[in-house]
């Protein structure tokens, strides 16, 4: 008769087996969710390499107004001056890429995510932002507004 604390041939069959179905388990689990979770992380996106983005008609854009456009991958904002004047700068805040956007009331591009506040000339000019945004250079061509590559 055999001692109950020791190990019997039927009590190491069944730990095998007991392993072996756990690890063919994990590995049908594993085999099931990773192409479901592949599928649902986006993939990463290179810089899309672009020169100049047509905007639109110069009449159709009102003075004192910003219009956020991509380039590329990236936003940029538009703004229309008071005196007509046309800039363009990444929309992208310089603190924490947070999108900006232009605020007629207050007569600034602003950051809604801490309060960063740009001039219409890029410049920072409240808030936490550590430098100005990146100016592009804004073209007419016939009446045609067209952004390109950075000044």
């Amino acid at each position: 008769m055999q001692e109950p604390w020791t190990d019997s041939p039927q009590q190491s069959k069944r730990d095998f087996l007991k392993y072996f179905l756990g690890g063919t388990a994990l590995a049908w689990l594993g085999a099931v969710f990773y192409p479901v979770l592949a599928y649902l992380k986006p993939p990463k996106q290179g810089d899309v390499e672009v020169k100049s983005v047509k905007v639109g008609k110069l009449g159709d854009i009102e003075r004192e107004s910003g219009t956020i456009v991509r380039f590329g991958n990236k936003p940029v904002i538009m703004i229309r001056t008071a005196e007509g004047e046309l800039r363009a700068f990444a929309a992208t805040c310089t603190h924490l890429d947070c999108t900006v956007q232009f605020r007629k009331d207050m007569g600034v591009i602003w950051c809604a995510c801490h309060n960063g506040k740009y001039d219409l000339a890029g410049r920072v000019v409240g808030g936490p932002p550590p430098r100005p945004l990146d100016e592009y250079r804004v073209v007419l061509q016939g009446e045609e507004v067209i952004i390109s590559s950075r000044v």
